[in-house]
């Protein structure tokens, strides 16, 4: 019956993974953290198993609670899958714990039982906790996690008829589609209405092995049957596969029953709980507070039996799990290799900017000449978060488009700060490194507002590799837009180039500086680009590269940077749509195939050239005091990235590149190298239109 279901479905198994990539970016914001490990076996398809954490802040005590934890997680690496215990620390949920933060939660007494309805206070208020099933299952839902470990789920209290005292695990099952393995429900429980309300919400229970006795926690037996039973891992993994395939918001949950060896009697764990449920009632424990009171007295009058039976469930629960998440994955990687029919990605398609991000240090000094010899010059030094990708992605986002960022930063300070001023980008994506250090950029600026020297470390770009950006090739491919930087290892380029040759991708190159523009012109990778965006240097170094003639000086006087300008980008427009020269206080220079009297942005455009005429149209920048300007380290950023939006709205030529000018006199006036008070409210066609422009100069290249 299964077999059948999934073979029916197996169309709507491949979303999985899209999912996956879409419930990742919440991940690196102000709130949730992601271990290198995990992270990196979500983007490789490898199968991941969820385990909470309020078994070990609050079900056991400590030390025994660390080993625990310890042991299950080694159990699950031998059964092929990659562990991910999620717990709070310090107001934020990590998906993926250290050993160190494993011993902090073990350790430390005044941590929080965390389940939904505590989740925004204590995030809040920075304090750290133990998730229950119900917080465990929203994490690893965020996660792309699919399958969650558990000892045993909440329920219904006993007499719960009248005190409606219901676990939020249960609601949590009917609205969060996580498969939660467990050995059934924990037996202090009222079982019978337990599996009533689950089927109000919609959960498919289903008990592992060969009966449909539903297990009772400590017990193999309860006494009530389970809906349903799958007999080993890959009928489990198949089910899951279903109902995920239908796009069900509920979840599923598989009742492992405890080892036969290791169970505890029925009665006598009956009899333990009527006896723990006075004391219960006598002290007035209710709520979150009384089922750990429970578990530690039924330990008590057991002699230690149900804590034995405790950690034999778990570690029985930690192999089947794991064995049904690999089972799980191999179905997915199946599915995804064409071995069951695909149904299309309907999700509405990202821009996609891959590049550079890093710490900007930019000192601007005082007076109008900078000394020299050693001499500390008198200004002033702030710290901005910069890097032309993440300029370019910050201030697209701003616009309202929130590209999916492809970029990596090391594991420090630094890269913690970068992703809490980050959390308005789609961050989901990026690369985090143990033992790298994260990009920083050190910029001398004159009172005039210009660049003196710059210093970087930039050794951590090298980690943005083809191997990495590839694992988003679907992304890549239904990209309305790619923007890349000059940051980027050359055969990263290269990889997307070949990707924009076979899949006809839009792709602009942001050539970043002199040294680095040249990188896709090294071959004839640079033929499948869209657009570029260099200033007047970085051209000349790519006509360099590509041999073509030069001039003996670049010029300063406005003509004559235009006419050089033109004579740089002509060559170039044999294969590219449009070179877009940033010209800095001069404004910008658009030069590409006029159709109807101005320079053609779409991307399809440059594949009609019959009617058209090469042209550069010269906008003028909007004009800005000395004294008014504060950082031009992300204008050009902002300029190419205000009109990219302008070309996805599909905004006539001149409003575009006014949005892009709009966008960078704001950055001008920012200490920040995009400027906060970018929006869809100040850049806009309506901002345009409502303002008085400078008239744009058109020059024939023909």
């Amino acid at each position: 019956m299964i077999t059948k279901i999934t073979c029916r479905l197996g169309r709507c198994v491949s979303t999985v993974a899209c999912r996956t990539t879409q419930v990742r970016r919440f991940l690196h914001g102000a709130y949730f953290r992601i271990q290198p490990s995990v992270q990196e076996a979500l983007m490789e398809g490898r199968p991941v198993v969820a385990l909470e954490s309020t078994i070990i802040t609050h079900g056991m005590a400590y030390p025994q609670n660390l080993s625990m934890a310890r042991e299950v997680e080694k159990i699950v690496t031998t059964n092929g899958a990659v562990p991910a215990t999620i717990g709070i620390l310090r107001g934020q949920i990590h998906v993926g714990l250290t050993d160190e933060e494993l011993q902090f939660l073990a350790s430390s007494k005044n941590v929080v039982k965390v389940s939904r309805r505590d989740l925004p206070y204590v995030l809040s208020q920075g304090l750290s906790g133990g998730t229950t099933v119900s917080g465990t299952m929203i994490a690893a839902h965020k996660a792309g996690i699919c399958v969650f470990v558990t000892g045993g789920i909440g329920g219904v209290h006993r007499g719960g008829e009248n005190t409606l005292d219901v676990s939020a695990d249960l609601t949590e099952l009917g609205r969060t589609p996580v498969a939660v393995v467990s050995a059934g429900v924990k037996s202090i429980l009222d079982i019978g209405r337990t599996l009533e309300y689950l089927e109000t919400q919609g959960v498919c229970v289903a008990a592992f092995g060969e009966s449909r006795e539903f297990p009772a926690f400590f017990s193999r037996q309860s006494g009530f049957k389970a809906p349903y039973h799958v007999q080993d891992e890959e009928e489990a993994a198949k089910l899951i596969a279903s109902a995920m395939g239908l796009g069900l918001s509920s979840g599923v949950l598989i009742a492992v029953p405890c080892p036969q060896e290791q169970a505890a009697s029925g009665q006598v764990i009956e009899d333990a709980i009527q006896q723990a449920l006075g004391e219960a009632r006598s002290k007035g424990i209710t709520g979150k507070e009384l089922t750990p009171f429970m578990l530690q007295k039924i330990n008590e009058l057991t002699n230690g039996k149900s804590l034995d039976s405790n950690l034999a469930l778990i570690k029985n629960n930690a192999r089947v799990g794991s064995c049904i998440a690999v089972a799980l994955s191999k179905l997915q990687k199946a599915t995804r290799k064409g071995n069951l029919p695909r149904q299309e990605d309907t999700t509405p398609p990202q821009p996609v900017v891959i590049g550079g991000i890093n710490v900007d240090f930019v000192a601007k000094a005082q007076n109008p000449v900078i000394l020299g010899g050693g001499q500390t010059n008198a200004g002033r030094v702030r710290r901005t978060f910069g890097g032309v990708g993440r300029n370019l992605a910050d201030c697209l986002s701003r616009l309202g488009l929130t590209p999916l960022f492809l970029s990596a930063v090391g594991k420090d300070e630094h890269s913690e700060s970068i992703l809490h001023y980050c959390q308005h980008m789609d961050m989901s994506a990026i690369l985090q490194l143990e033992r790298k250090n994260t990009a920083t950029y050190c910029a001398v600026i004159t009172s005039a507002g210009e660049l003196s020297v710059g210093l970087g470390d930039m050794d951590i770009h090298h980690q943005i590799t083809e191997q990495y950006v590839s694992q988003f090739k679907e992304k890549l491919c239904r990209a309305p837009l790619v923007c890349i930087d000059g940051n980027v290892p050359l055969s990263t380029i290269q990889y997307v180039c070949q990707l924009a040759r076979e899949h006809q991708l839009a792709v602009c190159y942001e050539p970043t500086d002199e040294n680095k523009a040249s990188k896709p012109f090294l071959s004839d990778s640079w033929k499948a680009l869209m657009y570029i965006s260099p200033n007047l240097q970085e051209l000349r170094a790519i006509n360099r590269t590509l041999g073509n003639p030069l001039p003996a000086e670049l010029p300063s006087q406005l003509e004559d940077v235009i006419q050089t300008a033109i004579a740089l980008a002509r060559p170039l427009l044999a294969h590219l749509c449009c070179v877009v020269v940033t010209l800095g206080a001069h404004g910008v220079l658009l030069c590409g195939k006029s159709l109807g009297g101005s320079i053609s942005l779409r991307p399809a455009a440059h594949e009609q050239p019959a009617a058209a005429s090469l042209c550069a149209t010269h906008y003028p920048a909007i004009h800005i005091s000395r004294e008014e300007i504060v950082n031009v380290s992300g204008a050009g950023d902002s300029l190419l990235a205000g009109l990219l939006a302008g070309m996805l709205a599909k905004h006539d030529t001149d409003t575009c590149v006014r949005m892009g000018l709009l966008a960078a006199s704001l950055s001008l006036r920012s200490y920040e190298p995009v400027s906060p008070a970018i929006s869809t409210a100040t850049v806009s066609w309506q901002q345009v239109q409502g303002k008085t422009w400078p008239e744009a100069k058109v020059w024939k290249m023909d």
